[in-house]
């Protein structure tokens, strides 16, 4: 059943203007901080489960590698610890009135697109896993200094955790979704596909490099230089693109300091800067996503107007280890229309619903979005794209997995599709790869993600 919680509703404007017009957004007080590890988890969610007994109650007994799992340690693909489980039920087109009120309009929208062939297996929902000491403290002192910053389009006040534990208003959530705890840093050989309906593959790779500074547990606040994400991602396949170098850095103050981002070209040799890099701008294998389709929203929230719709018990997908299993090859795994229905993993979980739509007078391909963002982790992991002329065009899914070395969650497959075409993109792919990503191994550098970089590395 949804749960109306707030709603926020902002006319387009200036980020100067939008910020002077914004109400006083209140700090929580000293009462409301120290629900956190108390009547709610220590992350924000609330701690029972729900009244059937399909959601558990929070139990965050494990951090990092569970007891009886045996892991070799970053770069190795992570053991599932359910994996003896079995579905509990599976959802169809012909049984989807029974579960509706617990799906998505994108997932009613695939059920319907492809009645034949798309199902849902559900299994046991689990809420076993818990982040770091060390990211709870960082999201009680961010819960009494974050504030909202330029009309939303950035933050202060935020390190090393989501950045509004209780949020009230849609730019809280959305600026919980973005600061979400992440891996430090990042190394893989990411695939993408990008499907047709006849089933021919469009194929993608890229050398992909991600340092997240703001998630340094390692680092104290009062030292953090406030340079939030820096990338690096080289362009592997399609080979009339391979050497494509782009680099780059986000702070949290996109009104000030607005993204940085520079991209080499093999067939020049130059280095120059991508002044737009960001929004809707076409990435991956024909440019079939946006740049801030990526982790399903990424960058500045500046274009949209955002509200919080409420609360929902959705099945989203979870605990996807399965999607990076190296013993399942691509060709088992890309059938037409989506992704093998045999390799996904859907559980009931609670989420937040939040809604963006386009200011007037800003251009975006997407004129509405709604987001569905998971309550025990703030990523978002699913997403309904609207064209302008409000028919639902894109839907997104971020498959996540607990990676036992980060100590959270970690984006696994992701997934876009497009309702229309039938045409459909995965991405993060790691099965054929002879590596699984590389996480928190204190590799990668700021020096690594500046222009002098790619070209070196292009060179």
């Amino acid at each position: 059943m949804k749960r109306l919680l707030y709603k926020l509703a902002l006319p387009a404007m200036t980020a100067t203007a939008l910020a002077a017009a914004m109400p006083a957004m209140a700090k929580l007080n000293a009462d409301e901080i120290n629900t956190l590890g108390t009547t709610l988890t220590p992350i924000g969610a609330e701690r029972e489960g729900n009244k059937d007994g399909s959601i558990p109650p929070y139990s965050g007994k494990w951090l990092g590698t569970p007891p009886g799992v045996s892991y070799g340690g970053t770069g190795k693909h992570a053991p599932d610890p359910y994996a003896n489980e079995k579905p509990l039920f599976v959802i169809t087109a012909k049984n989807m009135a029974q579960y509706a009120d617990r799906l998505s309009e994108g997932q009613k929208a695939l059920f319907k697109k492809y009645p034949d062939t798309f199902r849902m297996p559900v299994y046991p929902s689990h809420r076993d896993f818990r982040y770091a000491d060390k990211v709870h403290a960082n999201m009680k002192e961010n819960a009494a200094q974050a504030e909202v910053i330029d009309g939303g389009a950035g933050v202060k006040g935020v390190y090393g955790g989501p950045a509004f534990p209780i949020p009230k208003n849609g730019l809280e959530l959305v600026w919980n979704m973005l600061s979400s705890p992440k891996a430090s840093n990042e190394v893989a050989i990411y695939d993408q596909a990008v499907v047709y309906p006849d089933g021919n593959i469009a194929w993608g790779r890229v050398d992909y490099k991600m340092l997240s500074a703001v998630d340094n547990q390692k680092v104290n606040r009062k030292d953090w230089n406030g340079t939030a994400i820096f990338f690096n991602t080289g362009t592997l396949l399609p080979e009339r693109e391979k050497g494509t170098i782009i680099v780059g850095y986000d702070h949290w103050e996109f009104a000030s300091r607005p993204r940085q981002a520079w991209q080499y070209n093999p067939g020049t040799r130059r280095v120059r800067q991508l002044p737009s890099f960001g929004f809707d701008m076409p990435q991956g294998p024909g440019g079939f996503r946006t740049v801030d389709d990526d982790r399903l929203f990424n960058g500045s929230p500046e274009r949209y107007d955002w509200k919080i719709v409420g609360k929902r018990e959705i099945y989203i997908p979870y605990h996807a280890y399965k999607l990076n299993d190296p013993k399942i090859k691509y060709a088992d795994m890309l059938t037409k229309g989506h992704m093998n229905p045999e390799l996904m993993r859907y559980e009931l979980h609670r989420v937040w619903v939040l809604e963006a739509n386009l200011k007037q007078g800003v251009r975006h391909q997407y004129a509405k979005r709604v987001y569905y963002a998971d309550e025990d982790s703030w990523n978002a992991v699913m997403v309904d794209n609207y064209d302008a002329r409000g028919q639902l065009w894109r839907q997104g899914t971020m498959n996540f997995y607990y990676a036992y070395e980060l100590q959270g969650y970690h984006a696994g497959v992701a997934l876009y599709h497009d309702l229309q075409s039938g045409t459909y993109m995965a991405d993060r792919l790691v099965n054929e790869q002879k590596n699984a990503p590389r996480i928190n191994t204190g590799e990668l550098e700021p020096s690594q993600f500046t222009p002098d970089a790619a070209r070196q590395k292009g060179l």
